[in-house]
């Protein structure tokens, strides 16, 4: 259940139309915010149903100085017109976009806000669909800590970006700093493990088959006890989203944001797509 693939995806042109889409992390409002990548993506992906799973907007960083450049709002334009276009789009506020639980249960240009929600999959499995900053006790109770947190992400970002410029210039790919002190660092690796054991409980409690979640911007599907984990990961690095077949199988979509200058002009990489084996 654990074992997990690469295939490579090379279409083009009209987009590709799913069952359901998953979303968050999108940080709009910030620097490091993939917007362009994200319009890309939306444009060739599309859904009866899209779950935009927490921190689309990054609120925090807005209300300390304003950023919101024209390909921030071109993603905002995006969804709206999808719903116009009649897909319903659900909004799970997370802890960067809060300021939004204040109209759970209201819709704003027919996008739904709501605190959580339950997806019935086309195979009947239920999934839980939170953001995941409530079972985050440094978020919920220790929020100054949190916010250090943050600035010590982006921070990790700046360095990041710098590192990339130098390898872009040699020819090496993008490499992430923040993934590889998750991967490294004892205490973000057992944080990682300790939520993903939260929200498989949550589930539990709710009586359904899985959850689908996102703010730790580790992207991931695995069984944990019997119940599918599915953090749909980040659009300030990983550039993931998962999406639901019409069959009911969930699959992971690595949506590759490397750029290369060819003509003056920055590239996107193909998508590879990412999915539990059988």
């Amino acid at each position: 259940m654990d074992a997990q693939c690469f295939t490579d995806s090379s279409e083009a042109g009209q987009a590709t139309r799913y069952r359901s889409l998953f979303i968050s992390d999108v940080h709009l409002g910030t620097k490091g915010a993939q917007a362009e990548a994200l319009l890309e993506f939306l444009k060739m992906h599309d859904a009866d149903t899209i779950y935009l799973v927490g921190d689309i907007i990054d609120g925090w960083r807005l209300r300390a100085s304003w950023y919101w450049p024209q390909t921030h709002n071109d993603v905002v334009q995006k969804l709206l017109r999808k719903v116009r276009k009649g897909t319903r789009i659900i909004y799970i506020p997370g802890n960067h976009d809060e300021f939004l639980r204040e109209f759970c249960g209201l819709q704003f240009g027919g996008i739904e806000i709501n605190e959580t929600a339950i997806h019935e999959a086309a195979d009947g499995k239920r999934y839980l669909i939170v953001h995941g900053d409530l079972f985050d006790l440094v978020v919920r109770h220790a929020k100054w800590l949190a916010l250090l947190g943050d600035w010590a992400y982006r921070a990790a970002m700046v360095l990041s970006a710098y590192i990339n410029f130098v390898r872009r210039k040699l020819g090496f790919t993008y490499w992430s700093l923040s993934a590889w002190a998750k991967a490294r660092v004892k205490n973000a690796v057992n944080f990682i493990g300790q939520f993903e054991d939260t929200l498989a409980a949550e589930a539990k409690r709710h009586e359904v088959d899985g959850v689908i979640c996102g703010h730790i911007h580790s992207a991931a599907m695995r069984d944990i006890g019997g119940l599918d984990y599915i953090n749909t990961g980040d659009w300030v690095e990983s550039c993931t989203a998962v999406v639901e077949h019409w069959d009911g199988r969930m699959e992971m979509v690595n949506w590759q944001t490397q750029s290369q200058v060819l003509s003056g002009s920055a590239q996107l990489a193909l998508p590879l797509r990412w999915r539990r084996a059988a």
